[in-house]
């Protein structure tokens, strides 16, 4: 029983990096057709907020079990992370409007080594040497994965872009929502990871949705008839935000954020098979260079974890 946990989250944390990718398609796909940055990214939340909400109302039901406490500081990492998250998801979006699917998820990528960092400054979580190492190896692959078409090294002069700095911001806000998530599912008192996860998940996703109401009301409220209009292909989005959402939560309660946002790069190897599949773009040879370390790190850190 003692190897359960560490099993489980290693599949959890893999069906949220499919359930995410099949997302973060679907938003680009309105984006692109119909919607703002900013609708693309109510839409996710909306209409995801019903099939949470419903789901843990059913799991208390069926459980009998009652609605637990949740210590103050959870409101305070439940906005802050809430916040976070939507920032970052907008700044994704901005970025499937300038370049590639697959570009856009390696960009975001650069959350890995910053939850790592904000592990380490918000909730003074440690990874060990071995756990660093995979994850550096893991960054080498990103960086790989970064670079031009033709490109034969790594040249900082590549971030100066519009494209590059909405990648690495939704990475930072990304790294950010990954640890205070952790930090607010700690708050929640039960010994009941999937419980910890859906209230936690369950009092985020209302947080947002108000907050986003609220934004487009006041910026751009043609989006909100939009959504409306776009729900056929949303509602979809709020079932894969659902399932990948809760995976996420549940592998936070188990796994250090550092490890479980690591094994997540496999979100990457994912989204360039999207790219090829759905959305026509071809991979060059540094590309799949650059896949092939990212999965040499990623088997690296369950090994050592």
């Amino acid at each position: 029983m003692t190897h359960a946990l560490p099993d489980l989250w290693i599949l959890v944390t893999l069906a949220a990096a499919v359930f995410q990718t099949a997302r973060f398609m679907l938003q680009k796909y309105l984006a692109t057709a119909t919607l703002s940055a900013a609708g693309a990214t109510f839409a996710r939340f909306l209409y995801s907020a019903p099939f949470i909400i419903g789901g843990l109302a059913a799991y208390l039901g069926a459980s009998g079990t009652s609605l637990p406490q949740m210590a103050p500081r959870f409101w305070a990492y439940g906005l802050l992370g809430g916040t976070a998250q939507i920032l970052a998801t907008v700044c994704v979006v901005l970025l499937f409007k300038q370049r590639n699917f697959a570009v856009g998820i390696t960009f975001k990528k650069t959350e890995v080594i910053l939850t790592v960092l904000m592990g380490w400054l918000i909730l003074g979580e440690g990874v060990t040497g071995w756990g660093f190492a995979a994850i550096g190896l893991g960054v080498v692959g990103l960086l790989l994965l970064s670079g031009k078409k033709g490109s034969t090294g790594f040249h900082l002069g590549d971030l100066r872009n519009r494209a590059a700095g909405l990648g690495i911001a939704s990475g930072f806000l990304f790294a950010i929502s990954a640890v205070t998530y952790r930090g607010a599912t700690l708050a929640v008192t039960s010994e009941l990871p999937v419980l910890r996860a859906g209230v936690t998940l369950a009092a985020v996703v209302c947080m947002q949705s108000l907050i986003m109401a609220v934004w487009l009301r006041w910026r751009e409220p043609g989006q909100m008839g939009a959504v409306w209009q776009a729900r056929n292909v949303a509602v979809w989005i709020g079932l894969m935000s659902l399932g990948g959402s809760l995976c996420w939560f549940i592998a936070f309660t188990l796994e250090n954020a550092a490890y479980v946002k690591a094994l997540g790069q496999v979100e990457l190897i994912l989204s360039v098979a999207a790219s090829t599949l759905f959305f026509h773009e071809k991979i060059t040879g540094r590309e799949w260079a650059g896949m092939a370390v990212l999965v040499s790190s990623i088997l690296m850190l369950v090994l050592v974890t």
